[in-house]
């Protein structure tokens, strides 16, 4: 399944900013054509666009609002009209327990843009509903060409989140234990020539942390080590390239154990790098880029919003 991303041909959705912007621009600059589909760019997600707008490795944005179907068909269709066959999908766009889809600010209250009257929290359909959709969409899309023999990858942003527990973000948490569950279950479509994979990092160094204060609070700058987005996007790309990904990145030595890309595993990303397993893992522990301390400053702050009186009643 290893192959050059040269010449080949990628969507990533969230590539506005973060990781899938990391990810998108060593595509490009690695000759890979890409879409990136968001609600908007970036300052310096726009200059990769505007960059890159011609040639060898072109980038093309399209305005997306992954929880809208039709839009995600229509990302499908741009990026078949621009560069012909897909070769590589990343639906990596997520949001972490923002205030207006939250467990803890449940519908109907005044933080919450979730309907009382309705089934639907935008974090789920963030988080699991469009990588689902994603999913099916990219599967159709790759067999349509099958006959071309090209390898396909599947790349999914899963989380540290999926192999633990957060009081203060439940809702967040469950989405990274789905995302775990549907890469896994996807694994023997590699018979197929596609292989489906996820990243699982720690603690990133994204607009997600830093444009939040809220959360930054967990964080001591003292003692926790970010991770950067350059580097978890360097894994997805040995994850797409290689047979291989090394245990090590901190450094770049590539000296670390080697661990085998196959369909349906998972890459914690931390300083180091090492596949989750299915069973008996020994779970993301306290390795550097892993940890945010002071969980207890937002654990306190829920329960805070559970002591109100008449927390969680419907205001139907």
């Amino acid at each position: 399944m290893a192959f050059s991303v040269k010449g080949k041909s990628a969507i990533i959705t969230g590539a506005g900013s973060g990781i899938n912007l990391a990810f998108a621009q060593l595509l490009v600059e690695n000759g890979c054509n890409i879409l990136i589909a968001d609600l908007a760019l970036r300052p310096e997600a726009k200059v990769l666009v505007d960059k890159h707008s011609s040639g060898s490795g072109r980038a093309v944005f399209q305005e997306t609002d992954v929880t809208d179907w039709v839009q995600l068909e229509r990302m499908f269709e741009v990026a078949e009209e621009e560069f012909g066959e897909v070769d590589i999908v990343c639906p990596g766009a997520g949001v972490y327990e923002p205030h207006w889809s939250n467990f803890w600010r449940p519908p109907g209250t005044a933080a919450s843009k979730d309907s009382p009257a309705g089934g639907r929290y935008a974090l789920l359909d963030i988080n699991v509903t469009h990588p689902i959709r994603t999913s099916q969409l990219a599967i159709a899309h790759f067999l349509k060409y099958r006959k071309n023999g090209r390898p396909k990858h599947l790349l999914h942003i899963s989380s540290i989140a999926g192999q633990t527990a957060a009081f203060a973000a439940p809702i967040y948490t469950a989405t990274k234990h789905a995302i775990n569950g549907l890469v896994r279950s996807l694994g023997k479509l590699e018979s197929l020539g596609i292989r489906v994979t996820a990243v699982a990092p720690g603690v990133i160094k994204t607009p997600l942390w830093t444009d939040h204060p809220e959360k930054l609070k967990m964080v001591d700058q003292s003692a926790d080590a970010w991770v950067t987005p350059e580097e978890v996007g360097e894994v997805m790309l040995a994850l797409v390239q290689q047979d291989q990904v090394s245990e090590i990145i901190g450094d770049r030595s590539g000296k670390g154990k080697q661990f085998p890309v196959q369909g349906g595993k998972i890459f914690e990303v931390s300083k180091t790098v090492r596949e989750v397993l299915q069973f008996n893992d020994e779970g993301p522990g306290t390795r550097p880029g892993n940890t945010a301390s002071d969980h207890a400053a937002v654990e306190k702050e829920s329960f805070n919003i559970l002591a109100q009186e008449g927390w969680g009643l419907s205001k139907l």
